[in-house]
């Protein structure tokens, strides 16, 4: 056997350590949930969240994680809903551009001219433009050191229909975008097939 490749230890608890920017440039490529919301007065928020994935199949719940509690955050327990809507490469900048540190109660859609239109069974509106979007309402937040984790019930999902095949979503047509490390982003990834395992036997 080789010998082992030398590390490089990194303890999380030295100050010296960044751990956060340690863990986004390691867990990659991570998807964008890109939350659109209402406040109680009825104003939108627009904001890219990158801890995103989904936490239950069956009741269909996603989750993200917001570092802090943001307007996003903060609306969503005013008001219980939120869109997830999909972050496509045609989009990166608009995405990008609603990360930039707006005022308490700005409207990031409206002031950045990205058309929104009215949602299916929630309140706040999906992005017009985003080709799918998931609508939640709000089954729990759990707040995990400095970041609060939103756990959103599925109550809908739409998907333009030009990016479905076969009824069913096309990675070529929706083209994502994805976070990584420090201002890295990551384009559409390359697709390929590799069958589960079905038995033992077939790894053995």
């Amino acid at each position: 056997m080789p010998d082992s490749a030398p590390r490089t230890v990194f303890d999380p608890t030295d100050a010296d350590v960044n751990a956060y920017q340690l863990l986004t440039a390691l867990v990659v490529p991570r998807p964008i949930a890109w939350v659109s919301t209402l406040d109680a007065q009825g104003r939108g928020n627009l904001a890219p969240h990158s801890f995103f994935t989904v936490a239950s199949g069956k009741p269909p719940v996603v989750l993200f994680s917001s570092l802090g509690r943001k307007d996003t955050v903060r609306n969503i327990e005013e008001t219980g809903e939120f869109v997830v809507n999909f972050t496509s490469e045609e989009l990166l900048d608009q995405v990008n551009d609603t990360s930039a540190p707006f005022e308490h109660g700005d409207d990031e859609a409206s002031l950045l001219g990205i058309t929104t239109e009215p949602s299916q069974t929630v309140a706040p509106p999906r992005v017009a433009e985003s080709p799918a979007s998931i609508e939640c309402r709000l089954e729990r937040i759990v707040e995990v050191g400095h970041a609060f984790v939103v756990f959103g019930l599925v109550t809908a999902i739409t998907v333009r229909d030009d990016v479905l095949v076969d009824g069913h979503p096309e990675m070529a047509h929706l083209g994502p975008v994805s976070r990584l490390g420090r201002d890295e982003w990551g384009r559409p990834p390359e697709v390929f097939r590799l069958a589960r395992p079905q038995s033992t036997d077939d790894v053995l």
